[in-house]
């Protein structure tokens, strides 16, 4: 028998159950959860990432919780003291998304759905690489301004499936963001053609990146290739970055392509 009343306490989770019409197995979810928007209004909110309301999670008596990474270790430690069964995901490239989902699917006795969602999600991905230039664009996707972190591992594999090549790939080896911290002199070097920015949970301020010191020697900086992706669309690794975090990277790198091909001198 599939789990009857699961909390989920990322937001990945929720939408992809959702995708695969379970939404009706979710009891609680985390504070962060906003895809698909009714979300917000169905379920109970038990917490924000790393922090949980354990008392009211045991009150709504789930039989599964849903924990992501080393991040959520504690709390889950709690919900197991107090017998509760917990799975812990921790997918940190676009494969391990799209195995979250098939194990998903064998959870909730789904397993066709997720494996044609899945199907899905191949298909778009393939196209895409199919059908990208060859000269990859040089990206420098910023996770986080203060102190700047980059190389995020599934959105380093979407950079460059989207066409363009991640300056800082190489930390996407790297388990944890305090491993990806850089030294805002190594940006500068690293001479991004565009700039991408995605910083959790606030707002991205264009401005303060362009201000920055030096950072006006950047060919991004000079040429206006600064962006934005909302941090829900792209910062999960679930379905959303698979999608709408996906379709954001490849509009960025036609528009930034147009504007580069209208700079160049005619010859």
């Amino acid at each position: 028998m599939p789990f009857e009343r699961v909390v989920c306490l990322t937001e990945e989770t929720v939408e992809a159950l959702y995708l695969l019409g379970q939404d009706h197995r979710i009891v609680g979810v985390t504070g962060y959860a906003v895809r698909p928007p009714q979300v917000r209004r169905e379920k109970p909110r038990v917490g924000a990432f790393t922090s949980a309301d354990c008392d009211k999670i045991a009150a709504l008596k789930p039989d599964l919780v849903l924990t992501f990474s080393d991040l959520q270790a504690d709390i889950a430690a709690d919900l197991i003291r107090r017998g509760f069964s917990v799975h812990a995901f921790n997918q940190r490239k676009v494969a391990g998304i799209l195995d979250m989902i098939r194990t998903l699917g064998r959870l909730f006795d789904c397993s066709d759905r997720a494996d044609a969602l899945v199907a899905g999600y191949h298909a778009k991905l393939n196209a895409l690489v199919q059908s990208r230039p060859k000269r990859p664009l040089r990206i420098y996707f910023e996770e986080w301004d203060d102190p700047p972190i980059s190389g995020i591992g599934w959105v380093s594999e979407l950079i460059e499936i989207a066409g363009g090549q991640d300056v800082f790939a190489h930390l996407s080896k790297e388990q944890g963001a305090k491993s990806r911290i850089l030294d805002p002199s190594a940006i500068i070097d690293a001479a991004p053609d565009v700039i991408i920015a995605s910083w959790c949970g606030k707002k991205v301020v264009i401005d303060k990146i362009k201000r920055r010191a030096g950072w006006d020697a950047i060919p991004a900086v000079k040429n206006d290739l600064i962006f934005e992706i909302k941090s829900p669309l792209i910062l999960q690794p679930g379905p959303a970055a698979l999608t709408d975090g996906l379709d954001r990277l490849c509009d960025i790198m036609r528009h930034a392509r147009r504007s580069l091909d209208e700079k160049e001198p005619a010859t």
